[in-house]
Order: structure tokens, then sequence, then C-alpha cells
């Protein structure tokens, strides 16, 4: 019955830490993401077009995943919403520019799942940290430096 209790608690620690959580809801994204992007492509959208759509749709759930359960930030002040709001829209902005500059230099001979894939785990090192320290912290005051 001991090693029942064991299991849980491992994950518990697991999930103590933004880092995992931010890389199980990632890691889920992203297979939302990949399933867009051949369900489009079966549908006859070119690559582009398949990931810009699997792009916007993976943001919108990754912002409200990766601010309430990653982050724990459930602010919901406009004081601190329209700031987050904003400094997130221009990395995304710069993600998405970067996103198709990738696909556009790789694709073809890379597949667009693949050239996603590569786009995604840049990103991803960049995003953390700036989630971390200065969109979705901890402090009561929403500030840019």
């Amino acid at each position: 019955m001991e090693s029942l209790k064991i299991v849980p608690a491992k994950l518990d620690s697991l999930l103590s830490r933004p880092l995992y959580r931010y890389i199980i809801i990632g890691g889920s994204i992203y297979v939302f993401e990949l399933f867009v992007i051949f369900f489009a492509q079966y549908l006859g959208a070119s690559s582009l077009f398949a990931v810009g759509l699997s792009f916007w749709l993976g943001l919108i759930a990754s912002f409200l995943l990766q601010k309430v359960v990653t982050f724990k930030d459930r602010r919901a002040h406009h004081k601190v919403l329209i700031p987050q709001i904003a400094v997130f829209s221009l990395l995304v902005l710069f993600n998405f520019g970067f996103t198709l500059l990738v696909t556009k230099l790789f694709s073809p001979p890379l597949h667009p799942a693949l050239t996603r894939t590569i786009a995604l785990g840049l990103t991803t090192i960049w995003n953390f940290y700036l989630y971390k320290t200065r969109i979705f912290r901890a402090s009561d005051e929403f500030i840019v430096q």
C-alpha cells in the first residue's frame, strides 16, 4: 500500500515545479498543433496555411493554460491583464514570424510538421524565460523592464 502513496508524492513533487507543468502543457499543445497541421493538409490546405492555423489555435489554448496552470497566475484585473496581453502579443507576433520563416526556409524538403517542431523547440526556450520573469511573474505588480 505504501508504494501507491509514493507515486502520487513524486508526481505532486514534479507538478509543483513550473518548468514541469510548462513542459507537460506545452507537449499537449504540440500534439494538438500537429493534429491541426495534418488535418488541415488532409482537407487540402497549403503547408503555410496549415502551420499558421495550428500556431494560432495552439496559441490561444497555450496562453490560457500557461497563465492559469503553469504559473498559477489567476490575476484578472485589467491593470494586470492588459499589459500581459500586450507583451504576450508582441512575443506572439515575433514567434509567428519566426515560425513562418522557418517553414518558408525549410519546407520543402522538410515536412511542415517538422519545421513547426523546429521553430517550437527554439521558441519554447525563450518563452519560458519571458513568461516566468516578465509576463506571468508572481509579484502583485506587472512591470516590463
